[in-house]
């Protein structure tokens, strides 16, 4: 295989890197979002070998653990937080509080924020348990 086609194998497809972007621009209004709202970002897109965190935010003693979802519409943009990837998230934010053990006391919660085009991020707060 030539150094050439290594690369075209390895590049992401133009619509795969479009919804990334789009991903990105969702995070950033979210983190604009809290940060208006009183939150201080901790830590955004972290990651670990057992997942991923898209913004870890605290405001007093509450810790939340958030996934933004970025859709046409915010229904389907709620529906797409799966089980499985409500599991992995939990698993990312033990691995995080092990990195962080001062913030293990405060209340963990897991959030999502929904983003749909021309409209305000909303966010969803305690939207599941780590233990369902």
């Amino acid at each position: 295989m030539t150094a050439a086609a290594r690369r075209r194998a390895i590049r992401p497809s133009p619509e795969r890197q479009a919804a990334e972007r789009r991903g990105r621009f969702a995070e950033l209004l979210c983190r604009w979002h809290l940060r208006l709202r009183g939150w201080r970002i901790l830590a955004s897109h972290w990651r670990c070998p057992s997942g991923e965190i898209d913004i870890l935010a605290r405001r007093g003693r509450v810790l939340a653990i958030i996934e933004v979802k970025s859709r046409r519409d915010l229904a389907s943009a709620a529906q797409s937080v799966l089980p499985r990837q409500r599991r992995r998230i939990a698993r990312a934010a033990s691995a995080f509080l092990m990195t962080r053990p001062e913030l293990a006391a405060l209340t963990i919660r897991f959030d999502v924020m929904l983003v749909a085009p021309s409209r305000p991020p909303r966010h969803l707060a305690g939207a599941w348990r780590s233990d369902e």
